[in-house]
């Protein structure tokens, strides 16, 4: 599939056509995988990349890449409000 972006676009953003193909599939396979359409391994597949690089352009374009359910992230904050082993002693 492909998808046409009007010259204008490119120019007023000052940018070059494949930088920018590149940049709307980071942002279209981020956004899938936020809502857990696709999974990091076929982001990571389409982007032609291993499953780190994918993690790591997500991050740096701003999307999460751990996503912990609202139950395990209070479990995960109760947890880390324990005092430590040498702290109770």
């Amino acid at each position: 599939m492909e998808v046409a972006f009007p010259n204008e676009l490119l120019v007023a953003l000052r940018e070059e056509p494949e930088g920018f193909r590149q940049k709307v599939l980071i942002y279209t396979l981020g956004k899938l995988y936020e809502m857990g359409r696709i999974s990091g391994g076929f982001g990571a597949q389409i982007l032609g990349c291993d499953r780190w690089e994918f993690y790591r352009l997500l991050s740096e374009n701003g999307f999460s890449v751990i996503d912990y359910p609202e139950d395990e992230l209070a479990a995960e904050a109760d947890i880390s409000d324990w005092p430590l082993p040498s702290e109770t002693e």
